[in-house]
């Protein structure tokens, strides 16, 4: 059904109003669009079933696929669950508001359409005055997950969910890019372990520091017609209409990126390139279209173009995306190498090797 989507674009003297709009809506079981400082979010009431099965009609989104619950304080995550477990609360002190979703168990009003039928709820308090003072004006904890169709590359700008979903919500409220451009860390805490199900915007090394026996979850198992309690686990994601090509590796990255697009151009495709700035200075063809994220040692700005490089690239129409890999699996990065695997259509692994400048 199309609808009309109201575009609400803060500034310093609207503010208030934006925002105390953009809660109405939801109050009346609408949908929203919002910025975090991860990505931009679709939110609805989380204690609604019907305000929520509105996110996954206009995403596309499988059922089965749980939200994240978006809460201002802690007290709304002990209102939503219950048996917290004592490193909980240590991440929470540690990192909230943040880039971190803790999954708990739920109580049992939480919908089970927020939670894909699980027993768990995931849970997150995001570092962004425009979605803490949103959740606060609904008054409600606001199921979020990121605001793009489904399996499509998550939006950093509001130019993106406009893309994506105008006339499928109700609102979007525009304030301008989002600071981090991937999603949130998922740890779950109802684990024999704690567990990490999905890398983010805090790295495992900053986790060990409060719970040293954390352990990785998402590459341990075959998650095909499994429940999962994370999202970004088990079905495609972040990935373009255009074939996408990663180069992974350290060892003579630009070398074999330049080879693949050799190979393509010799059956007439047309390439495009998302890659650092040290590969794309060795790339030999200059008329490619390339995509530039960044310095490799600069990762954040690298984690900040990852989103934004995809939908640039697959706005042109391109045959393929080749992707570069080159880059360190630690802190921020292992969250940018994950989401690259997810959009892969197919992943080239070079041999292992010393990291080096190619």
């Amino acid at each position: 059904m199309v609808r009309k989507t109201e575009i609400l674009r803060i500034n310093s003297s609207n503010f208030s109003e934006s925002i105390s709009k953009a809660a109405e809506i939801l109050k009346n079981r609408g949908t929203v669009a919002f910025p975090t400082e991860t990505v931009y979010g679709l939110g609805a009431n989380a204690l609604d079933s019907v305000s929520v099965r509105k996110i996954f009609s206009a995403k596309g989104r499988p059922p089965d696929n749980p939200l994240i619950v978006h809460i201002a304080s802690k007290e709304q995550a002990i209102d939503i669950s219950e048996d917290i477990p004592d490193n909980a609360f240590l991440l929470m002190d540690a990192f909230w508001p943040g880039p971190l979703t803790l999954i708990l168990k739920r109580k049992n009003f939480v919908p089970d359409v927020t939670t894909g039928g699980l027993n768990t709820v995931a849970i997150r308090m995001p570092d962004n005055e425009t979605a803490i003072e949103l959740i606060k004006k609904a008054g409600v904890p606001i199921a979020a997950p990121s605001a793009n169709i489904s399996g499509k590359p998550s939006p950093t700008t509001a130019e993106h969910v406009i893309s994506d979903l105008y006339g499928k919500i109700d609102a979007i409220v525009d304030n301008g890019a989002v600071d981090i451009g991937v999603e949130s860390t998922v740890v779950d805490m109802t684990s024999d372990k704690p567990l990490l199900l999905r890398p983010g915007g805090i790295g495992i090394e900053d986790l060990k520091e409060y719970i040293p026996d954390i352990e990785i979850g998402y590459n341990s198992e075959n998650l095909i017609d499994k429940k999962v309690k994370s999202p970004g686990m088990k079905y495609i994601h972040y990935s373009p209409s255009s074939k996408v090509v990663l180069v992974e590796g350290f060892y003579r990255v630009s070398e074999k990126i330049n080879q693949v697009i050799s190979d393509y151009h010799k059956n007439d495709l047309n390439v495009g390139l998302l890659v650092t700035n040290e590969t794309g200075n060795q790339i030999t063809d200059k008329n490619i279209n390339i995509f530039l994220l960044g310095n490799r040692d600069n990762i954040k700005k690298v984690a900040n173009n990852l989103f934004k490089g995809l939908r640039t690239l697959d706005d042109m129409n391109l045959d393929v995306i080749i992707v570069d890999g080159s880059i360190k699996h630690e802190g921020i990065g292992s969250a940018v190498i994950n989401r690259l695997q997810k959009a892969a259509n197919e992943i080239i692994v070079l041999e292992e090797g010393e990291y080096i400048e190619t």
